[in-house]
């Protein structure tokens, strides 16, 4: 067990979320979420006692998308919820997400869209786990994750790979980067959207401009690897 020994507790309530990505013959890609919610009780709710066993929830939702992260289709099924006949009509709503980009503003989108009541809680914030199951699904088969400027004899025409500068393991002057990706290891080279700010001066402007042709082409910090 990873974390330490627990205090004596007894389980009261599992929430499970599973997320499946599959290719489609077609080309474009499928990615499922499950949320479900169980007690470790009978438990008794407005509409009557759930048993034991038997899910509070029971959500789905899957998005068809293309390799550029473009949302193709949406579907969303509620097969289990405290209100049968009103949580599970919302479904529809989330044809909304049609259009939407995972790696671009996707959590915003879904917020403007479907946040609150215009929405079902636990499906809009399923949402928030599909972009970086994505990116997952694509490492190694749509998105190349080795270190593909060692084979390169233009450093200007390469960019590092795109899972480097976006999460604490693999900052540009960590030592996984050093140790992994040694032609990217570069002090100067982090994602400044994760720095601490300073204000801005005349000397500092003159600076960048100095360096800037120095500093690798990064790519631009990607909506699926934040929040």
């Amino acid at each position: 067990m990873p974390l330490s020994a627990p205090a004596s507790r007894t389980l009261r309530h599992r929430r499970t979320i599973a997320v499946e990505a599959y290719s489609r013959d077609d080309g474009l890609w499928d990615i499922e979420a499950r949320l479900t919610d169980h007690k470790d009780r009978d438990f008794a709710l407005a509409t009557g006692l759930r048993k034991e066993g038997t899910p509070i929830h029971e959500l789905w939702l899957r998005l068809t998308i293309d390799e550029a992260f473009e949302v193709h289709d949406a579907e969303a099924v509620s097969d289990w919820v405290p209100y049968p006949g009103i949580c599970d009509q919302i479904g529809p709503r989330y044809r909304q997400l049609i259009g939407l980009n995972l790696r671009r503003g996707f959590r915003r989108g879904v917020r403007e869209r479907l946040g609150g009541a215009a929405g079902c809680t636990h499906l809009t914030e399923l949402c928030s786990v599909l972009p970086t199951a994505a990116i997952q699904a694509f490492a190694g088969v749509v998105i190349d994750t080795p270190d593909t400027a060692l084979a390169s004899n233009d450093a200007e025409d390469s960019a590092p790979p795109f899972q480097l500068g976006h999460c604490h393991a693999l900052r540009f002057d960590g030592e996984a980067v050093r140790r992994f990706y040694p032609r990217w290891f570069n002090g100067r080279a982090n994602d400044r959207a994760n720095e601490p700010t300073t204000p801005v001066t005349s000397e500092a402007v003159r600076d960048a401009a100095s360096t800037r042709e120095l500093e690798p082409k990064l790519p631009t910090q990607q909506e699926g690897n934040h929040a």
